[in-house]
């Protein structure tokens, strides 16, 4: 994808969900990566930073939603500084979406729907697995698989109760267009009582 490609797509607007939506549907079309994989940075109660991919799955005005092991390391950190960022990179239009703000966990019905659609090798999986967890071996993981497939041989898998979801709810959205010599548009969304504020930035 070209800068003049990317610049193709226009200005973002005034409404950065709107425009999250939009450039979604544009990186969606044009293929390639998936376009819901995220860098999910948090940060441990002394301040320490670590950040992963993970799959934003819903997007709206509250915020943006993400599940996970709530004993996993990212999981632990939110609830020892319930704070985060997101940032979406699209190579195939040249486009980045950022939202920092306060996270959330989503009420169990939203966590029961959301895992009621997964594959069903994937809810085992959620069963299996000690995420972040020491692990001795790729057999052990194998096996706790095949243990909870048993369980479960002839009924639905439900979720599991160490697992959910989370909303990070925005208070500052970035967004990024990639344009030629490196000069960039960038564009700042600040939450106002009213809605957004916006305003440009330097490269």
């Amino acid at each position: 994808m070209t800068a003049a490609t990317a610049a193709a797509l226009g200005e973002p607007g005034d409404d950065p969900i709107a425009a999250f939506h939009r450039l979604f549907a544009a990186a969606q079309a044009a293929g390639g990566a998936d376009p819901t994989a995220a860098a999910l940075a948090t940060a441990a109660a002394d301040g320490s930073p670590s950040v992963r991919i993970v799959l934003v799955k819903h997007v709206d005005e509250a915020g943006l939603r993400f599940f996970t092991n709530r004993g996993s390391r990212k999981a632990r950190e939110l609830a020892d500084n319930p704070r985060a960022a997101l940032c979406f990179w699209w190579p195939a239009i040249a486009w980045q979406f950022r939202a920092e703000g306060g996270v959330e966990p989503l009420p169990d019905a939203d966590s029961d729907a959301y895992f009621s659609s997964r594959a069903r090798d994937s809810q085992i999986g959620a069963w299996a697995s000690r995420q972040s967890a020491p692990l001795a071996s790729r057999d052990v993981l194998e096996e706790r698989c095949a243990q909870v497939a048993a369980r479960y041989a002839d009924a639905p898998v439900p979720r599991p109760p160490f697992w959910g979801g989370y909303l990070l709810v925005p208070e500052r959205i970035e967004l990024w267009s990639g344009r030629e010599h490196r000069l960039h548009d960038r564009w700042l969304y600040r939450r106002v009582a009213e809605g957004w504020s916006m305003e440009r930035l330097y490269p």
